[in-house]
């Protein structure tokens, strides 16, 4: 699987039969055609209809929360604690919230997605606190906010690591015109109890 950050928390998972899966795409500058989109919640950054109409093709299949808006085509709706079989993808639904602040609260049931295909996982946390959950999360890539602010702090994810049972851990939510820079994922690279790989974004 080739993982690509295209900025902020927006993801590009490729897999090794060519299906392209985005996660939380935002400010897309590509003519890619998706097979399957994933967003994690409603906020602008995170589920952007100008974006997901650049790329969606028609049967691209989008998968979000309850609250996000409905679009035409197949829209999957779910929460937390859900498994969706996409052929050879599989994608499951985990909880993300916020624990000392209001911006995404428990109750909205907002997601992070485990992503799992060619025999490799992908954990995208969504936009979340450290959280008790994620004790019971196993992966082999956990792609993690480093922000702060909105969500986890740089140390707070550094802690997440030793809750997660990953191999390694890629820092996002920062640098994309929204809030955190790059000196938060150095921290977090530095304080992590995992491998660490800083992408550039590619946009």
């Amino acid at each position: 699987m080739k993982i690509t950050w295209l900025k902020h928390a927006g993801f590009l998972l490729e897999t090794n039969s060519g299906k392209k899966i985005f996660i939380d795409p935002f400010q897309i500058v590509s003519n890619w055609q998706a097979d399957i989109i994933l967003c994690t919640h409603s906020h602008f950054d995170h589920f952007s209809k100008e974006d997901i109409e650049k790329i969606r093709k028609p049967d691209t299949i989008i998968v979000a929360t309850g609250d996000c808006e409905k679009l035409s085509g197949d829209q999957k709706s779910v929460k937390p604690g859900e498994t969706l079989p996409f052929d050879d993808v599989e994608v499951k639904t985990v909880r993300a919230y916020n624990t000392n602040k209001n911006f995404h609260p428990k109750k909205n049931n907002w997601v992070g997605y485990i992503v799992t295909v060619d025999g490799e996982s992908v954990y995208h946390a969504g936009d979340t606190d450290l959280i008790k959950e994620m004790e019971e999360i196993s992966c082999d890539i956990a792609l993690l906010p480093v922000s702060g602010t909105y969500v986890m702090s740089a140390s707070e994810a550094a802690e997440a690591t030793r809750r997660i049972d990953c191999k390694k851990a890629i820092p996002m939510h920062f640098g994309g015109g929204v809030v955190g820079s790059k000196k938060d994922a150095e921290e977090f690279k530095e304080k992590a109890n995992c491998d660490v790989e800083i992408l550039n974004p590619l946009f």
